[in-house]
């Protein structure tokens, strides 16, 4: 028991055998030019005071929660008024928003980011045909930015990008390569091939997709990499490197023990923030979250966690959307939180599941608690650094979500065909007309979240 008067540090109490309240709500802004904008990812800052969020409309987003909601110390002022029938809700013009001139591939805060220190409150982003930019979070300047040129001497956009854990190096995923910046030298930065040559088998091949440093301060520490290549029938498409590394990787982990890996592209690679051995991962349109245990053989993962409406080999994957669904770890690593493309958020219980089983068989567990979270796919999820909160936003690209949407988007020149079907200009002016005619993408359920497990 602390003694009174000094502050003590313990990791968030959820409370997950009931459904958790909705405490703020809020949406983003409208763009006419790229459609209906929607949330694609949002991340906390690492204080916790303060999340960000990557738009469709090619633009960042700062969404700024009440203080007596995230600030550690003051969750017995989290009342709602009786009277309130709804959540509290702000505006889309609460937030401020950064511009970017063409579509953002990825971005990281700077691990030590926080609002009460001007100087690391900043984040990097990737942004398409131009440098990694470090920008900062107050105003959106320009710090440093860190270019990647290949040989015909054009910019390129990494894939992915993660900061090591002393924060002072930036490892950037592209094809066949990951790009080393030292985060206090900016300008171009040392190369490292994850496969030998194009003509080889060997190596990691691909795209570079994900990335993620495990949590421990070792002097041989080491990162996962996966790839949007799916794995061949020779090699995986998830390797561990270590930081010292020359681009040749230390081990593959795979989803069977022939060696193979997911027939998948990886969308997210995470470790497990108190186990660094654990590694989860996961893979486009497939509803499961792989987790293996790095002390012993990789070549099959210790635990399976299914999120979808069935379970095995049979799950369907043709209703499922192609986007990036981002899963997050709590601080105390017992709690996984992912989100599906039906909008519903479950809760994985993580701390007794994953370790090495002497029987070397692979379980698949089901959530505690699966709740209705949004209308639409629920692009990300993440736990609050102190509190016992979760953050969910939604949102993807539609072209019809019913019949009678489907009808409302004709075009008007098919009641002019047929009542001039004999007409050949007719004809040849509406089928002009449908080669131009574009759909245009909206979301049905575009909405950022906060949910309270106290």
């Amino acid at each position: 028991m602390a003694e009174e008067g000094t502050l003590s540090y313990g990791y968030p109490e959820y409370q997950f055998s009931r459904s958790p309240e909705l405490v703020h709500r809020s949406g983003l802004s409208k763009n006419d030019d790229l459609g209906r904008n929607f949330p694609r990812t949002a991340k906390w800052c690492p204080d916790g005071s303060v999340a960000l969020v990557q738009c469709e409309n090619r633009s960042f987003q700062f969404i700024e929660f009440p203080s007596n909601i995230v600030t550690p110390g003051q969750s017995e002022q989290r009342e709602i008024d009786a009277t309130a029938e709804a959540p509290t809700t702000h505006s889309p013009s609460s937030g401020r928003t950064i511009e970017q001139a063409a579509p953002i591939l990825d971005y990281a805060w700077y691990p030590s980011a926080s609002r009460f220190t001007p100087v690391s409150y900043c984040f990097v982003a990737s942004v398409r045909e131009c440098p990694v930019k470090l920008l900062d979070a107050v105003d959106g300047r320009l710090r440093a930015s860190y270019k990647i040129v290949d040989h015909r001497e054009r910019h390129i956009a990494p894939h992915c990008l993660a900061f090591n854990l002393f924060g002072n190096k930036l490892y950037c995923g592209f094809e066949d390569a990951i790009e080393v910046f030292d985060v206090a030298c900016p300008g171009e930065g040392s190369r490292i091939y994850t496969t030998p040559s194009k003509q080889t088998k060997s190596g990691l091949k691909g795209i570079i997709s994900a990335l993620a440093f495990c949590p421990s301060y070792d002097s041989a520490s080491y990162f996962a990499a996966g790839t949007l290549n799916p794995s061949s029938s020779y090699s995986s498409n998830i390797a561990i490197f270590t930081e010292d590394t020359d681009g040749t990787p230390v081990g593959f982990v795979s989803t069977d023990r022939s060696g193979t890996g997911m027939r998948a592209a990886v969308t997210q690679l995470q470790f497990n923030p108190t186990r660094p051995h654990i590694l989860y991962a996961s893979f486009r349109r497939h509803d499961c979250i792989y987790s293996w245990d790095l002390r012993g053989d990789m070549s099959c993962p210790v635990d399976v966690y299914g999120y979808g409406d069935t379970t095995g080999a049979s799950r369907p994957t043709r209703d499922m959307t192609n986007q990036k669904l981002r899963f997050d770890v709590d601080p105390s690593g017992q709690w996984l939180s992912t989100g599906d493309h039906h909008g519903k958020v479950s809760i994985f219980d993580v701390k007794e599941k994953d370790t090495i089983s002497d029987t070397f068989t692979t379980t698949e567990d089901a959530p505690i608690l699966k709740f209705h979270a949004h209308d639409d796919a629920v692009g990300s999820v993440g736990f609050h650094p102190s509190q016992p909160l979760l953050l969910s936003v939604s949102g993807s690209r539609h072209f019809h979500h019913d019949h009678e949407s489907l009808a409302s988007h004709k075009p008007r020149h098919y009641d002019s065909d047929s009542s001039s079907g004999s007409d050949e200009d007719s004809d040849d002016d509406s089928s002009e007309r449908r080669k131009r005619s574009v759909p245009r993408p909206f979301p049905i359920d575009a909405s950022i979240r906060l949910w309270d497990f106290k």
